[in-house]
């Protein structure tokens, strides 16, 4: 599975949009561990409400699951990958959601943690993230014998085109095609030898996306 991880605050925001069913065919809140609550908003609020009592602004740890588009991964599945990356970051044990998606036939999760250790109110570490969710998502492919993507076997072979969640969020703001954008703003930048001369390159472009997508 590709996993895409991200240390947040906006419990609200989250929650709202882990239960958007217009973009979705299907939402189902899979799991709620550890919380009063039993809705998303609830126990997103509760990890929001313990972190008050600690210094961590970015309280909640959240990675989508999403398996490779040709597979109908079973929810198992899933399940074993939230477990794994629950170890390795040392999250055992604490509040936790699992939602999946569904879109076209096709399952992806997210899975969020709380990562407030109530016990010491303070927050867990959770160093070079990326990296290591990248070295899980390697162990997943070749444990299902799914074909691994040339980018996640080789970084350098990464398709410089494919864009993040954040991405995906300011296309729905800006209505442009973020593939598109992104395409001419690193043609610019190759072709520029310096910031002001990348930002003459696309004089249409607003400064907000061009840091965006450079």
């Amino acid at each position: 599975m590709i996993l895409k991880g991200s240390q947040r605050a906006g419990a609200n925001a989250l929650a709202h949009h882990l239960l958007n069913i217009e973009e979705n065919e299907h939402v189902h809140v899979h799991e709620l561990r550890g919380f009063v609550s039993d809705t998303l908003l609830g126990a997103f609020n509760e990890i929001y409400a313990v972190s008050q009592g600690t210094q961590c602004r970015q309280f909640m740890f959240s990675v989508i699951l999403n398996p490779p588009e040709n597979e109908n991964a079973p929810v198992e599945y899933f399940e074993t990958v939230r477990d794994r990356i629950e170890q390795e970051f040392g999250l055992i044990g604490q509040n936790r959601a699992l939602v999946f998606h569904e879109k076209k036939g096709r399952r992806h999760a997210h899975c969020v943690w709380s990562r407030i250790d109530g016990d010491q109110m303070k927050a867990i570490n959770l160093p070079h993230f990326k990296l290591r969710l990248k070295s899980i998502s390697r162990e997943i492919f070749m444990q299902y014998g799914w074909d691994m993507p040339r980018g996640l076997q080789n970084a350098d072979e990464r398709d410089p085109l494919n864009y993040s969640q954040v991405e995906h969020s300011q296309e729905k703001r800006s209505k442009q095609d973020v593939e598109h954008l992104k395409s001419i703003f690193q043609s610019c930048w190759a072709s520029a030898d310096s910031k002001k001369a990348f930002a003459h390159c696309s004089p249409s472009a607003p400064m907000e996306q061009i840091r965006l997508f450079a």
